[in-house]
């Protein structure tokens, strides 16, 4: 009997010798766990509410990979984004109507004098999310469908695009493709109806590879009277397919199955692919004309003569205030850029959208303009 209880007083001692540890263990973890999860918190914290953007038609397939990963972490979070062109996506930001805009050129000093009206403190800045080639895409029967290219230098793109250049047999075309056999076809050219970021950045390489050919004022605006208009980056890539003989500028996430043109660098041709279009972003530098802070925009050198270069391409931008009227939108944003300029985000676009990453020169800097967002 005895021996029983002694029996029973060891057990008993030694369960609460036991929870006792447990419990100094449970304070230990929980002690851990909560400053862990607190410093994480405080940088990953789930975001909620509704959040609009609005801009760059090229952006969208991107945008829409994005949109499905940040929704990933952050399902409470509910997004969307009007693709309705770059220049209305700056318009409609600068009111104050969306967190951020999309554009594929940098903002101006008068839209970053406009943004103190809307952002809480300071100007909206642009960061880079991704680099795009801008293809030369054309519709022109026995040659695009058979999936040919044709090669092209500066000065002949300039020349058909202001409608110098009126039929592919053209001896400026014929001579730079002696193994093609070309129509006597004519060439109807399609450009953008809408005020782009695109359209500024593909007329931004005649300027600089072919002014002599090219002598329009740089614009977002298609600026002369040639072809014909279609709205966005779909609309122009819907209207070169309807017909035979006709060419036109898109981002190459949307190409699809229409031929493209091989660009002239130094003495060969080469072809678009998002390798070749960040070839030329390493071989450029920053803008250190534009005004205001934590800006990172390149500029880009179409003079290139970087091996298997493309020369044509556009640098796509995030626009977004330093602070917020709304703590929520900044907090949207922020969360929003670090994922979007993250080593997920771009291989997201990548994927969705054949873009290529940002070079990781510039990843520190980025880093460093996204952190001046103001969450407080």
């Amino acid at each position: 009997m005895q021996k029983n209880i002694l029996i029973r007083s060891i057990a008993a001692l030694s369960g609460i010798v036991m929870l006792a540890s447990v419990a100094a263990c449970g304070d230990n973890t929980a002690s851990t766990t909560d400053s862990s999860s607190t410093d994480s918190a405080s940088k990953t914290a789930p975001i909620s509410g509704n959040f609009q953007g609005a801009g760059a038609s090229s952006q969208q397939s991107a945008v829409e990979a994005w949109i499905a990963g940040f929704q990933g972490a952050n399902p409470d979070a509910k997004i969307a984004y009007n693709p309705s062109g770059s220049g209305a996506g700056v318009q409609t930001f600068l009111t104050g109507a969306t967190a951020w805009a999309g554009s594929d050129k940098a903002l101006a000093d008068d839209e970053v004098e406009q943004s103190k009206s809307v952002c809480a403190d300071g100007t909206a800045f642009d960061v880079p999310v991704y680099v795009s080639p801008i293809a030369v895409i054309f519709n022109l029967k026995g040659v695009s469908d058979a999936g040919k290219h044709i090669n092209m230098d500066a000065d002949t793109i300039a020349k058909i695009f202001d409608g110098k250049i009126t039929k592919w047999n053209d001896p400026a075309i014929a001579d730079q493709n002696k193994d093609l056999t070309l129509p006597d076809t004519a060439i109807t050219v399609v450009h953008r109806s809408d005020k782009s970021g695109t359209t500024q950045n593909f007329v931004s390489y005649f300027k600089d590879q072919a002014p002599d050919s090219w002598t329009y004022d740089l614009s977002e605006n298609w600026p002369n009277e040639v072809g014909q208009g279609a709205k966005g980056t779909s609309g122009v890539v819907s209207t070169v397919k309807q017909a035979d003989g006709t060419i036109g500028y898109a981002d190459f996430s949307q190409v699809g199955d229409l031929g493209t043109v091989a660009v002239k660098v130094g003495d060969s041709y080469n072809e678009i692919s998002a390798e070749a279009g960040s070839k030329v972003i390493e071989d450029s530098k920053q803008d250190d004309t534009v005004k205001g802070d934590n800006r990172i925009v390149i500029k880009i050198n179409h003079a290139t003569e970087a091996k298997g270069a493309y020369p044509i391409v556009l640098v796509s931008y995030d626009i977004v205030c330093p602070a917020y009227k709304d703590t929520k939108q900044a907090e949207f944003a922020k969360a929003w850029l670090t994922y979007v300029t993250s080593d997920e985000g771009q291989k997201a676009a990548q994927d969705a959208a054949g873009t290529a990453p940002l070079p990781s020169s510039l990843k520190s800097e980025i880093t460093k303009s996204i952190e001046a967002i103001k969450t407080k």
